[in-house]
C-alpha cells in the first residue's frame, strides 16, 4: 500500500493527513465511545471525517468536562 493511499485525507480539525478507513474493513474511530452529543456536535461542525488524534482528544476532553472542539 502507498503512502498516498494511506494518507489520502487531511482533517478538517487539525490539518494532519491522515487514513479514514470507515470505507474499509476497520477503522481505529470505531473502537472509540464518543457520546451522542459529541457526534452531533462534530456532524454540524465538521463536514468530513477527523483523524483519530483529534477524536481521542476530543473524547478525552469531554470525560474532562472541558471544550477542544475548535
Amino acid at each position: 500500500m502507498s503512502t498516498a493511499t494511506l494518507l489520502d485525507d487531511r482533517c478538517p480539525r487539525c490539518g494532519q493527513a491522515f487514513h479514514c478507513g470507515a470505507q474499509d474493513a476497520r477503522c481505529d474511530c470505531f473502537d472509540l465511545k464518543l457520546s451522542e452529543a459529541l457526534r452531533q456536535q462534530l456532524a454540524a461542525q465538521y463536514e468530513r471525517c477527523l483523524c483519530i488524534a483529534c477524536l481521542k482528544a476530543l473524547q478525552q476532553a469531554e470525560q474532562a468536562g472541558t471544550t477542544a472542539a475548535e
